[in-house]
């Protein structure tokens, strides 16, 4: 199976999409890839897989993200889409 052509999702800070637009809900299996904190992905991957990349909201003037909070702001919102499968939602340090 070629992981990058079907399944994956490319984050990038010139991503097409919206991280939120995908309905990662209605995904069996996903596939992140993200790029080094200094350089980002590779701009041929990006051109090759454009359609399938996605980013994070951000001011203009800056150059991008610490690559674990871009993590955890993504992991986060796929999470959600599914109604936090597996998590323990409710604390059972009060119970």
């Amino acid at each position: 199976m070629n992981m990058l052509g079907k399944k994956s999702t490319q984050i990038n800070n010139k991503g097409k999409h919206v991280y939120s637009e995908p309905n990662y809900e209605s995904m069996d299996d996903i596939f992140l890839l993200f790029g080094k904190e200094t350089k980002g992905l590779p701009e041929d991957l990006l051109q090759k897989y454009l359609d399938k990349t996605i980013r994070i909201p951000m001011r203009e003037s800056l150059r991008s993200l610490n690559l674990s909070n871009s993590v955890n702001i993504i992991l986060y919102e796929v999470f959600r889409h599914k109604n936090f499968e597996g998590l323990e939602e409710i604390s059972s340090y009060f119970s």
